[in-house]
Order: C-alpha cells, then sequence, then structure tokens
C-alpha cells in the first residue's frame, strides 16, 4: 500500500468518514472507495458488487475475483434513557460491536461515572440531554425507566426525529398505556407501531443480562436492515 493511501486512511479513520478499501490480492494495489462514488481502474468493473458489500457492512472477497473490500462504517449512535442495572450489561455487550453509546438519566445517583466508565453519561432530563447529542436517522433509542416522565419525551423526539430503532421496556399492559399516551400527543397508529414494546427477542429470560442480550440481538438485527 502507497504512503499517499495510508495517510488518506488514517486521516479518513480519525474524523469517522464512512469508506472502504479495495484491494487486489494478486498484486497489492489498494484504493480508498466513498460511497455514492466509482471505483477506478482494475476496480471499476467490480462497482456494483463493493456497493453491495459497502452497504451490507461487510468485508470479504468479491466471488470469482482477487478483490478484497474492507469497509469501514461510522459507529451506530445508541441513546440509552435510563441507567438502570440492565443499562450497565447492554454497554458491555456494545462495547464489542460497533455502538457509540451514550446515556440520559436526570438522577444522577444512577447515572454516573463510576457506574459507567468511560461512557457519555448526560445528567439532564431528555429535552435538554438531546440538545447535546448529534442524532440522525441511524440514531437508535432505548428506554428503560418505566417512568412516563423520562421515557415518554425521549420516545417523541426519536419518533419526530424517524430514528431507525426506538424500544422501550416494560409489560404489554405498560406498552399499552404508553401507546395511549402517544396517541393523546398526536402521534399516529403507524408512528407508535415503529416502537419495539416490550423491548428485544423473545428469549425467555427475565434476568438483567438474558434482558440486555434479547434488546442487543434486535438491535443488531434492525441495525442490519437499515
Amino acid at each position: 500500500m502507497k504512503i499517499k493511501t495510508l495517510e488518506e486512511i488514517l486521516k479518513k479513520k480519525s474524523s469517522k468518514t464512512e469508506f472502504a478499501i479495495l484491494t487486489n490480492l494478486e498484486n497489492g494495489n489498494s484504493e480508498i472507495y466513498l460511497p455514492g462514488t466509482t471505483p477506478k481502474g482494475e476496480f471499476s468493473k467490480y462497482a456494483d458488487e463493493i456497493e453491495k458489500f459497502f452497504k451490507s457492512k461487510k468485508n470479504g472477497v468479491i466471488e470469482n475475483s482477487e478483490i478484497f473490500v474492507e469497509t469501514y462504517i461510522k459507529p451506530i449512535k445508541v441513546v440509552i434513557v435510563g441507567a438502570v442495572h440492565i443499562a450497565q450489561y447492554l454497554v458491555d455487550f456494545a462495547k464489542s460491536l460497533n455502538f457509540e453509546i451514550s446515556i440520559i438519566d436526570p438522577r444522577g445517583y444512577f447515572a454516573s461515572e463510576q457506574r459507567f466508565p468511560d461512557i457519555k453519561v448526560i445528567n439532564k432530563w431528555p429535552k435538554e440531554a438531546f440538545e447535546e447529542i448529534e442524532t440522525n436517522l441511524s440514531t437508535a433509542l432505548i428506554a428503560l425507566t418505566h417512568d412516563p416522565k423520562i421515557d415518554d419525551p425521549a420516545l417523541q423526539y426519536a419518533l419526530k426525529n424517524k430514528f431507525y430503532y426506538i424500544g422501550a421496556l416494560g409489560s404489554k399492559k405498560t406498552h399499552e398505556n404508553r401507546c395511549q399516551r402517544l396517541a393523546e400527543a398526536g402521534f399516529t397508529n403507524d408512528e407508535i407501531n415503529l416502537i419495539h414494546g416490550p423491548i428485544g427477542i423473545k428469549l425467555g429470560g427475565k434476568s438483567a443480562p438474558e434482558i440486555a442480550l434479547s434488546i442487543i440481538a434486535q438491535l443488531v438485527s434492525e441495525t442490519y436492515k437499515k
């Protein structure tokens, strides 16, 4: 790999730009691929396959070729509302995945750096906290408090800003009451049905780590549907 290419890769990594490295394993030639552009030279005839690799967030060798595609995707932002016990396990799972975690909880005795080291913790109500977080269509929300004063404003924000994943912890009855409140706040059934509630895939587990596992599994599944 040429020094110039390597320098460009390091620059894009530091700026969290999404890109892929294309490498011809036969001759060692490399090129940086940016989404929405057309690969050049020897890589140009594999444009469709390269784009598929990039969109699927996968690395690998293109079939019947010597072209290796290595993707670099910006971390998925996940906002956890509620610094509860389950959140600690969620953070542990997320550390090995491509998720950038922020935790919102106005209750300082729950949301502390001691309980969540090296994680962005915001001790504010959701309306104020979201002013400190840059969100987009690739942001996910996990609401865990069971407290409508905390969860509901966060859910409303996520629905209005079209987060790709929205989940809320609670029983079926809790979720029914939540949906009723959102309807009274002016949200349509189609919007409300975007919320995964009760959150998580059905694993049958009831302990905090088991619930966290069911949530992270659902989040990963929805991430690859984007």
